[in-house]
């Protein structure tokens, strides 16, 4: 099941597209050329035959030495299905673009990040007859942000760095800096990273911590995606942000609402309802897939 921690690990690339070029340029240091436009391309992969296949993030970035397509991909643990799933993605993906896809894979974990950098060959020893090279963004390669001037100076690395090294000892100066630094950027881009940190921090403190330095600055809870509202005490006032929470997260997410698909959310009342079209809300790939079991 996908968890808020893998949605915002390559989300943050779709936030800003360019992050993604610049992590590979000053932390894999491959000299990928420079894009002169990033666009994002539909994620599912299924063919006709119905077995559904979906890369977590899809990026055409078009460069001065050709047109490259960017698979980013969320990896939690080891998993060996994927030694099969990856090259099948790029092929894929190469017949139907006819560009030349390049894997990225980030995680939070070190152990996992080294089996994702291992070569996938196919064939026999000797002779390879497909051969993939994963690029890996994970605790052992992107840098430890802990001063504030670094953080101001590239806020959406600075995110990328929390999001992976959030944890132990050095979350609270990679925090610190981190929340100064959004003071430095517009309040909805800072908003939407508020939230991706939030939803990657799997340590109850670090996640604490976040929460308390957020709330002094009123981002955390001006988030479209906050699964909490500052308001507790009115049930109509809740039920009415939830309806709003889940009209926002396909807005955010550019899915286009129909007039009954949102006028049968805001008119919803039950709470625990709106709870549950928030949650396929963000999963969804059109508006009425909030409806799909009933």
């Amino acid at each position: 099941m996908v968890g808020s921690s893998h949605e915002a690990l390559h989300r943050i690339f779709q936030k800003d597209p360019a992050l993604l070029t610049r992590a590979l340029q000053r932390v894999l240091d491959v000299p990928f050329p420079e894009p002169h436009e990033i666009a994002a391309l539909n994620v599912d992969l299924t063919e006709i035959e119905p077995v559904e296949r979906r890369v977590d993030t899809l990026l055409r970035a078009e460069t001065g030495e050709g047109t490259y397509l960017l698979v980013v991909e969320s990896q939690g643990k080891v998993d060996d299905r994927k030694r099969g799933s990856w090259p099948y993605y790029l092929s894929y993906l190469y017949e139907k673009y006819r560009c030349e896809p390049v894997l990225i894979v980030i995680t939070q974990n070190s152990a996992t990040a080294r089996w994702a950098s291992q070569p996938i060959r196919l064939g026999f020893p000797g002779w390879h007859s497909l051969t993939v090279r994963p690029l890996v963004l994970g605790p052992d390669n992107v840098p430890v942000i802990t001063d504030e001037r670094q953080a101001e100076q590239d806020v959406p690395l600075a995110v990328l760095s929390a999001m992976t090294h959030g944890r132990g000892p050095q979350a609270a100066p990679i925090l610190e800096s981190l929340a100064t630094a959004l003071k430095t950027i517009d309040p909805d881009s800072a908003a939407v990273f508020v939230q991706f940190v939030d939803s990657c921090l799997a340590d109850p403190q670090a996640k604490q911590m976040w929460r308390d330095l957020m709330t002094a600055i009123q981002y955390f809870w001006r988030h479209p995606l906050a699964e909490q509202v500052r308001e507790e005490g009115r049930e109509q006032g809740r039920t009415q942000a939830k309806a709003e929470m889940v009209l926002r997260v396909l807005e955010w997410r550019g899915i286009p609402v129909p007039e009954h698909v949102a006028e049968r959310v805001s008119t919803c009342e039950d709470a625990d309802q709106l709870e549950l079209w928030a949650q396929r809300a963000v999963r969804a790939t059109a508006a009425v897939d909030l409806f799909v079991e009933e």
